[in-house]
């Protein structure tokens, strides 16, 4: 996986960051969802970086970036501070304004970044979701049960770190099962990655705690910039799954465009892990997108 791309580590003001590098031309950040690690950009990263130079990351506590120390009130795992880490190394590798396509909770640190750092940030690509903050505020019985882990993984440690701890191969592929359209379109390599990363207590915490941030003071900063009347002002791509749970809950473009001052974007035809089911159909939206 990754033929051509360097492997990196830098260190960041607050944690230290695993990615991979590689392609010539403008900038692009890719940040992925739970429960997996920057290997979900495998099938696509090529084609990417041969117009792009293509960026891939371990979000802090994920893969095999630092799982710092968490704290009371999780803001060691903000969205806002894991966008910050991501900020520091692509300054780090020279890039003071890049474009940015987020994944699940890639996404949601996407979606912050976008924010609280619009100079640097071109244009915004999301991949099924919708604002964190509309996720709570309309949650009802479908996607409860769809996405019932949102209130699991919330719950005070130790108990969801304790029950996922006892099996963790198994919950994570009962996840990814639930979400996709099978698994098939998972490669053995991949999956194992997921699997190894998975299986260290420590990032499942960090998990967790990713999630709790999200519960909990993520809401506060989402709730104060839509007090301020902040939106995301960079162009902006939203892509789900037209099989998936996002599709049949929301109107997710129009979500978008209630935080975003230009958002466009549509469903393919695939679950919840875009880039490994349709990595065609993703490239060539992307592409599209970026090269309009």
């Amino acid at each position: 996986m990754f033929e051509g791309f360097t492997r990196r580590r830098i260190a960041t003001s607050g944690a230290e960051i695993n990615l991979v590098i590689g392609g010539d031309g403008p900038p692009l950040l890719l940040l992925h969802g739970f429960p997996q690690s920057h290997v979900m950009w495998h099938k696509v990263a090529g084609r990417l970086a041969e117009r792009f130079t293509v960026v891939a990351t371990d979000l802090r506590g994920y893969g095999d970036s630092e799982k710092v120390p968490t704290v009371e009130d999780h803001s060691s795992y903000s969205k806002r501070a894991m966008a910050q880490d991501q900020v520091e190394v692509m300054r780090v590798l020279g890039f003071d304004r890049f474009h940015l396509v987020g994944h699940d909770r890639g996404g949601r640190v996407a979606h912050r970044m976008a924010l609280d750092h619009a100079k640097r940030v071109s244009s915004l690509t999301v991949l099924d979701i919708v604002p964190t903050l509309t996720t709570f505020e309309r949650v009802d019985q479908a996607l409860a049960s769809a996405y019932y882990h949102w209130f699991f993984l919330i719950q005070p440690h130790p108990l969801p770190e304790h029950l996922i701890g006892l099996d963790p191969e198994f919950y994570l592929r009962r996840k990814t099962n639930m979400w996709g359209i099978g698994t098939a379109h998972f490669t053995q390599e991949a999956m194992a990655e997921y699997i190894r990363c998975f299986r260290n207590p420590a990032a499942v915490h960090a998990m967790c705690e990713d999630y709790r941030a999200a519960a909990s003071i993520d809401l506060e900063h989402d709730r104060a910039d839509r007090a301020a009347g902040v939106k995301v002002s960079c162009p902006m791509m939203a892509l789900w799954g037209g099989r998936a749970t996002m599709d049949r809950c929301f109107d997710v473009l129009a979500t978008w465009r209630d935080v975003a001052l230009e958002a466009r974007g549509h469903a393919l035809d695939c679950g919840h892990y875009i880039p490994e089911e349709r990595p065609d159909e993703f490239t060539q939206a992307l592409l599209d997108f970026l090269e309009r």
